[in-house]
């Protein structure tokens, strides 16, 4: 059968169909493929789209590679090679991505701009929009990545460089020293023009990696965009929480420097004119707020009913009285499940300002109770932040000495302890089979139903 004749596809550089992210991984920069494909990407681009069903050219052009190889020409075996369904690329294929020291801006010439010793550091005012719109002028420029290159703006093309740039620091800090920008948060705070940290002590050249967090690419959470400089150029990616690898130490920080009404370093100050109807995000409650509006939240849910959920306050700084007095609110509207997990959304919100809805009925004999009438009331759920990777907390051990009690704890050797690990993930994810539960639902990472159903 005679080869048909098609046109080369010479995809764009920055094509993110999975065959061009293959071979843009394990290519070095400008090199191309030998023989008649004239792009190493080609036939890999042209059936990566035709599975992802993007042009009807592509799967004429697939159709086409499908018959040269029947011919029985002689390609490559790589040049088949796929990488993983969109979005991103496997763990094992991120690269390594050395930095450079602290080191002052450089000026036009390569030279380092004029610096003051022992100044301490500073942090420009900024907002989200600007971080993210500096960060966007690397990526399209496509700059390349380099420890000892400078760009045009002065700071240094690698990962810590990028940041400081995205940042609009005074110079070029490290790993080591960017933090010191921030203040540390937890991952359901974060948004975009944040930054995920993990410095390796170890070995910070080439263990320690940085990144702009663009936002949440849908609602489970366990995907974001990541703006960040690594081989071989900047790049804006959808990337699994935390990162591809070490995912468990990297660590969530917002700059301090940013403006009034941006969403700043301390979100948890705020002024409260009287009574505020509307609602002011979810940012606002949870593990470590502390502000004006938890204050706001306490005052209507005891006049709602729920006093005997405190002992002192209401007060500034969030604690498991105002989970479990919002959990009864909530429930006492016939509410149940994520809609009544203890935490005030907008709906919560607007019934407790507006004096809508049932109050929290009382309860005999069982002041700690949310509402449920028991001698053993459910202990609130502390969030998911205190129960993932890197978590080191009492509710870690309170999770897992209950999965012991509940003949859930074969994967433990010692312990249960505050930190959390692999066995602690696969006790829970045995708990949640037990439930009947597959695949996202039995994660191995508890929710609010895994933890109303585990302290029943």
């Amino acid at each position: 059968m005679k080869t048909p004749v098609f046109e080369e596809l010479d995809p764009a550089s920055d094509c993110d169909c999975p065959g061009c992210v293959h071979w843009r991984r394990v290519l070095p920069p400008g090199s191309r493929a030998a023989g008649p494909v004239g792009h190493p990407a080609t036939l890999s681009h042209v059936l990566g789209l035709a599975r992802a069903g993007r042009t009807p050219m592509a799967l004429a052009l697939a159709a086409t590679a499908g018959v040269v190889l029947a011919a029985g020409q002689a390609v490559p075996a790589a040049a088949a090679a796929h990488g993983p369904a969109l979005p991103g690329v496997p763990a094992g294929d991120e690269p390594d991505t050395p930095q450079g020291g602290k080191a002052p801006l450089h000026g036009p010439s390569g030279k380092p701009a004029a610096a003051k010793p022992g100044q301490a550091a500073k942090t420009p005012a900024t907002t989200r929009t600007e971080i993210i719109n500096r960060a966007k002028t690397w990526i399209d420029a496509g700059v390349p990545y380099s420890m000892s290159a400078y760009w045009k703006d002065g700071y240094r093309q690698d990962c810590s460089g990028f940041v400081s740039m995205a940042w609009g620091l005074p110079g070029n800090e490290w790993t080591g020293s960017l933090d010191t920008f921030g203040v540390r948060i937890t991952r359901d705070q974060l948004q975009p023009g944040d930054m995920l940290l993990f410095h390796n002590p170890d070995n910070p050249e080439k263990g320690s990696h940085v990144v702009i967090f663009g936002g949440w690419t849908d609602y489970t959470h366990t995907y974001y965009v990541a703006y960040e400089q690594t081989p071989p150029h900047a790049r804006k990616q959808s990337t699994p929480y935390a990162y591809w690898s070490n995912s468990d130490r990297y660590v969530p920080y917002r700059y301090k420097g940013l403006a009034d009404g941006a969403g700043g370093a301390e979100p948890s100050t705020p002024t409260v004119p009287g009574t505020a109807t509307r609602f002011p995000g979810a940012a606002y409650f949870g593990t470590g707020a502390n502000n004006a509006y938890v204050t706001q939240l306490g005052k209507l849910l005891v006049a709602r009913g729920g006093a005997r959920f405190y002992t002192t306050g209401p007060g500034p700084r969030w604690t498991s009285a105002d989970q479990r007095a919002t959990q009864a609110f909530q429930k006492a509207q016939g509410w149940t499940g994520a809609d009544a997990d203890g935490r005030p959304g907008p709906t919560t919100w607007a019934y407790l300002t507006g004096g809508k809805g049932k109050d929290i009925p009382a309860v005999a004999g069982s002041p700690g109770a949310p509402g449920t009438g028991t001698s053993h009331p459910v202990p609130a759920y502390p969030g998911r932040a205190m129960l993932r990777p890197g978590a080191n907390n009492a509710y870690v051990t309170q999770l897992g000495k209950q999965l012991v009690k509940k003949g859930f704890g074969t994967y433990y050797t010692t312990g249960p302890g505050s930190r959390w690990g692999e066995a602690d993930r696969r006790n829970v994810e045995a708990f949640q089979r037990a439930q009947g539960w597959r695949g996202a639902a039995a994660d191995g990472y508890p929710g609010p139903e895994t933890w109303r159903r585990l302290f029943s």
